[in-house]
């Protein structure tokens, strides 16, 4: 299903002359085309799933937002707000986010579910937060406030 909009929506960019989304679709497809390659070599499906293409564009939002902020520092604020309108491309396909209120409340939840009681958990937290919500929260801030709450 992501899969099919992603290349509906390249078409429509292309039809309405939109550069910035045809570029940044293509780039998406391209990431995707290498990700199912490099599964069909390991032996999986001959496509990743839906999670992996959401985590897939998690980071690429990851990567831009680190690109804005070395752009801002050294000046090229134009490639930093290109950088801004690529997010809001991919971010177009990405579910809604948690906030970190949210956020909070889901690990918290987990915790006590899992019984988690020490850092030694952490990787059954983890690995938990990113079977039950793929594509809607940032593992990276996750990680830190089950760190915290666990130690």
């Amino acid at each position: 299903m992501l899969r099919s909009r992603l290349t509906d929506s390249l078409k429509e960019a292309m039809k309405a002359k939109d550069q910035l989304a045809t570029s940044t679709l293509r780039l998406i497809l391209a990431a995707l085309k290498d990700r199912d390659i490099a599964a069909r070599g390991k032996g999986q499906n001959d496509e990743i799933s839906e999670d992996e293409i959401l985590e897939m564009l998690q980071k690429m939002v990851r990567q831009r937002h680190d690109s804005i902020e070395m752009y801002t520092k050294g000046g090229r604020s134009e490639l930093a707000r290109r950088e801004a309108r690529e997010i809001e491309v991919i971010e177009s396909f990405l579910p809604r986010q948690l906030d970190e209120m949210d956020m909070r409340g889901a690990i918290d939840a987990l915790i006590e579910e899992l019984e988690a009681q020490s850092i030694k958990d952490m990787g059954r937290v983890m690995s938990t937060l990113k079977d039950r919500y793929p594509g809607r929260m940032d593992f990276g801030k996750a990680s830190a406030i089950v760190k915290q709450a666990l130690v």
